[in-house]
């Protein structure tokens, strides 16, 4: 046999092995896939929140990074920001008597504690949100998940650690944004002071909306980050769910510009689209551009918009949860992604610090924890309930007729 036609009959007995063992493995049903979505989250979580908690985050962190001499003054702010923004939805379902409710009566009060320690000026984990220039990165992801559990978290908070969180938040205003998704920091922490005080600084809530609106919108779905367009994740890993936050803030308070909310949701959808698209039968997906080591981040703007239920018509909840099923099984039982006293290493599949860039440290990568948004639909959504759905990965791969895949309009 030569070696053209051995090549040929090799991929065919590869899709032959791969479409019958697709068809024939007995899937798990919603809630096995819930439950394992919760033990990684929280696996991923618990060492952030709990040393958080108890006063001890800056001292048992660890402090990885390819810039070894730099002192990552900040990692533990990007951890704890991350961390809350990705877990807030799940919390913000409250304590019940199940199982998982009450599991999540222990993280809500392990957060609310280690919140008022982050802002307690005389709490040896007093987090910095003033020095330029990363804690404006970070104070908006932590107002993100403010807004995203109102009640569990805002509402839990004392009248006291209020106060000093609506003080730290405002300190970011000192800190000028780059001219790309920076600007949506900014928009974002303002949006929180906003929702939570009545009051905002309205230029530095609506320059960076306006400035994606107006200038950087490429087509099809996709921003630029700032003028030029990148390869890269950006518009899930900040823009699409930022960009889609502030102005559901910026809708509830009759702000000028918010109309253009139904624009951004049917963007954010077609952008959601594309990535399901990318997930592969095998539950892998490209690594392209920087900041890779995020790991499932790069799935944000997907979660989001299965959390907001704004998923194109073209796309079934459940194919989006067995889909992203696949993924984080995938990647977090690669080798080496958590240390010894499980904290997460820097890597893609596992560790490979050199994938990262020299501003990934260990608290970066928490951003990780955005791609479990659809914990905060409850177990009772179809999201949850709907048996195993192929994705369009999985269907087009095993040989079924999906649909065509067309770009949108403006």
């Amino acid at each position: 046999m030569n070696l053209k036609k051995m090549i040929a009959v090799c991929a065919a007995l590869a899709v032959t092995v791969v479409t019958a063992s697709a068809r024939d493995k007995k899937q798990p049903t919603g809630m096995e896939d819930r439950q394992m979505w919760v033990n990684t989250l929280v696996k991923i979580a618990d060492p952030v929140l709990s040393n958080l908690a108890n006063n001890t985050l800056r001292e048992n962190m660890p402090q990885e990074s390819l810039d070894t001499k730099r002192v990552h003054r900040f990692s533990h702010l990007e951890a704890v920001g991350r961390t809350l923004c990705g877990i807030a939805p799940w919390l913000e379902l409250g304590a019940d008597e199940t199982e998982e409710g009450k599991l999540r009566g222990k993280y809500i009060e392990m957060t609310r504690k280690g919140l008022a320690n982050a802002v307690d000026p005389d709490s040896p984990d007093y987090l910095d949100f003033g020095t330029p220039s990363q804690p404006l990165v970070d104070a908006a992801f932590l107002a993100q998940g403010l807004l995203r559990a109102p009640k569990q978290l805002w509402g839990g908070l004392d009248e006291k650690t209020r106060e000093r969180m609506i003080t730290e938040l405002k300190r970011s205003r000192g800190i000028k944004a780059f001219e790309n998704n920076w600007l949506l920091f900014a928009s974002m922490v303002e949006a929180a002071l906003l929702e939570f005080t009545g009051e905002c600084d309205l230029d530095r809530l609506t320059y960076g909306v306006f400035r994606f609106r107006d200038n950087w919108y490429k087509g099809d779905g996709v921003y630029g980050d700032g003028p030029s367009y990148h390869a890269d994740y950006y518009n899930s890993f900040v823009i699409h769910p930022m960009l889609t936050d502030v102005l559901k803030v910026m809708k509830k308070h009759g702000l000028a510009g918010s109309d253009f909310l139904s624009k951004q949701l049917k963007r954010q959808a077609r952008y959601a689209e594309q990535l399901e698209r990318m997930i592969s039968p095998e539950g892998a997906y490209p690594a392209v551009g920087r900041s890779i080591t995020y790991r499932v981040g790069a799935f944000h703007a997907l979660a989001h918009a299965a959390l907001l239920h704004e998923l194109p018509k073209t796309v079934a909840p459940a194919q989006v949860r067995c889909g992203l099923t696949a993924v984080i099984a995938r990647q977090f039982a690669a080798p080496r992604t958590f240390d010894e006293k499980g904290w997460l290493r820097i890597g893609f599949a596992g560790s490979q610090i050199n994938m990262s860039e020299t501003y990934i440290n260990t608290g970066s990568v928490y951003l990780c924890t955005f791609v479990f948004l659809a914990l905060g639909l409850p177990a009772t959504d179809p999201f949850w309930t709907e048996p195993f759905t192929p994705w369009t990965g999985l269907k087009a791969w095993n040989g079924e007729d999906v649909m065509a895949d067309h770009a949108i309009g403006d």
